[in-house]
């Protein structure tokens, strides 16, 4: 009865915890009312900001001469927060909503944050959920508060607004119907994306195996085997041409295989993290071996598949496995104790919800993740987004990285909640306390040169976390630091315009620096981080020989690639 009940909450909750909030908040009320200094505190920041608001508004009245009158504003936008960046917010009254806005929030960071006795935990999650309510009500959000809408609709005689409801009916319609984003149908898979020709070489009941056609006279012997994450479609690495990780990794003369995960259904419910290693590659490695003759293997791994590929790695090396050469890992973590702000989602009530959410439909569903990553960048993914496409009544055009976006997965119930406790909550996997094959596994085990890279901007995997594999692993491993997002850091082609990295390598016996001083201590270069990445890899191969064609005489092709399992809904 508990899980029902908790399931049906999850769909007008849009599966975050009410229970977990509240704590939260509780925790934060009960701390603040028997915190009488904080509480001083508290009201002689809000008669300054008052006072600072007061001035600045009499100095920028009508009439005021503006050659004796120029206010300085009381407070700045953050770097990132480009709501306020037009000229047409210095206006009268424009520059009192956007000051009042920001001097408010600015007053509930202070109010939210810094509370004695308070978990940090709760603390984060207070501070994150106020400033969401309070981005609600920015005045970059609405016609009347917002010059720019208000120019750009007298420019229009409101022509704006009514495409703008054109695109929310348009918008509502797709949703009802479960349909995509508009413009994502001018990006088709197997037409314009995931092109690479290749063929598909084994499928098992959760993964399909492309071998990628070679394209170079000779190879290197040791494969590429990439294992993306299964919360998207592979072929964020095999987008256009123009940019597909994939394509470029074969012209360097490399012979790649790819992982294309199976969508789950409800029928896989049980499907856990041991299947997910077993089947996604173990499965593979033993018949990218049958193909390839015996070689090792350079191993790379995605985000949730870098994790994954870890946790497969570590326990080869514990068994005396050696079919690794290198490893690989892009934005992905091995120590979850500072996953960033995705841990806001992440603790003992919001779990047991998702599993009770999980339980009932035995998966979870593409929107029910989709919603925790756009409050995570609501000024970016909501609002911003509903001033342009609702009230500007204009379309962000549709690329390649953003159709990918759009075509999400679903998560087997087993194996989500598996992955949530043992790795989020539980840290295992950095802490020598995750389990398989009935004993633990450490990742100092891993003995293979390391490749890692983390990307400035990731709100998903931070760069500081993925950084903390100095600390587990017990080998070389070379950290490089790209520009960009979770995404869009990693695709990250040669051309790309304002790109640029940071790269260095620590010896298995060097001592530790932190990601600051690290940070510091090397200046970053431009352009594509993807030559250094292909330059490592041959570093550590063999002498050219010739491809072995897609299947060989092992396994028989059983299609053409891209396959089946990326076309399932």
């Amino acid at each position: 009865m508990d899980k029902s009940v908790n399931a049906a909450m999850s769909h007008i909750t849009g599966g975050l915890s009410p229970s977990g909030l509240s704590a939260a908040y509780t925790d934060w009320a009960v701390h603040l009312m028997t915190a009488p200094g904080k509480q001083i505190q508290l009201v002689e920041k809000a008669a300054k900001k008052a006072i600072r608001l007061a001035n600045y508004a009499g100095f920028c009245a009508p009439g005021v001469n503006p050659e004796t009158a120029s206010p300085c504003p009381c407070i700045d936008p953050l770097p990132q927060d480009k709501r306020f960046s037009g000229e047409a917010w210095q206006k009268w009254p424009y520059n009192l909503f956007y000051q009042s806005f920001l001097l408010n929030q600015q007053w509930w960071y202070n109010a939210t944050t810094g509370v004695r006795g308070v978990t940090k935990q709760h603390e984060n999650v207070v501070e994150f959920a106020t400033r969401q309510i309070l981005d609600l009500f920015s005045p970059s959000n609405y016609l009347f508060t917002n010059p720019e809408l208000l120019e750009q609709t007298q420019k229009e005689s409101g022509q704006n607004l009514q495409r703008g409801m054109q695109n929310f009916l348009d918008d509502l319609q797709r949703t009802l119907n479960d349909q995509k984003p508009a413009g994502t149908e001018g990006f088709q898979v197997g037409k314009n994306l995931a092109v690479t020709p290749g063929k598909v070489v084994y499928r098992n009941r959760l993964i399909e195996l492309i071998q990628y056609d070679a394209v170079t006279e000779t190879v290197h012997p040791e494969p590429i085997f990439i294992v993306p994450a299964w919360i998207m479609k592979y072929y964020i690495l095999d987008l256009s041409p123009e940019n597909s990780l994939v394509k470029y990794l074969t012209e360097q003369g490399f012979t790649v295989f790819m992982v294309s995960w199976k969508n789950p259904d409800s029928d896989d419910r049980d499907l856990g993290m041991d299947d997910y290693r077993n089947l996604g590659i173990m499965d593979a490695l033993d018949q990218i071996d049958r193909i390839t003759g015996g070689q090792r293997v350079h191993g790379v791994g995605y985000c949730l598949g870098g994790t994954l590929l870890s946790i497969a790695a570590a326990a080869m090396a514990r068994d005396a496995d050696e079919r690794f050469k290198t490893l690989s890992l892009f934005a992905a973590q091995t120590d979850f104790t500072e996953a960033g702000e995705l841990m806001l989602f992440i603790n003992e009530s919001q779990v047991t919800f998702l599993e009770d959410m999980m339980w009932e439909q035995g998966y979870l569903d593409t929107k029910q993740m989709a919603g925790a990553f756009q409050l995570l960048r609501s000024n970016d993914l909501i609002w911003s987004r509903m001033v342009h496409d609702y009230l500007m009544g204009e379309r962000a055009k549709m690329n390649d990285l953003m159709a990918w976006n759009s075509d999400a997965t679903r998560m087997p119930y087993q194996m989500h909640s598996q992955y949530l406790r043992q790795l989020f909550l539980n840290n295992a996997l950095a802490e020598g306390r995750y389990i398989v094959d009935n004993r633990p596994i450490a990742v100092s085990d891993i003995r293979v040169p390391v490749f890692a890279v983390g990307t400035e901007r990731d709100h998903v995997a931070p760069w500081r976390s993925v950084y903390k594999l100095h600390l587990l692993a017990d080998t070389d491993v070379t950290f490089l630091l790209t520009s960009g997002g979770h995404n869009a850091g990693i695709v990250s082609e040669p051309g790309h315009p304002r790109r640029r990295y940071r790269m260095a390598t620590r010896k298995h016996d060097d001592r530790y620096q932190d990601p600051d001083t690290w940070f510091a201590e090397h200046e970053a270069q431009e352009g594509s981080w993807w030559p250094e990445l292909a330059g490592w890899l041959k570093d550590r191969s063999g002498d050219l020989i010739e491809p072995s064609f897609s299947g060989d005489e092992a396994l028989q092709p059983i299609c053409d690639a891209p396959g089946t399992y990326v076309l399932q809904d």
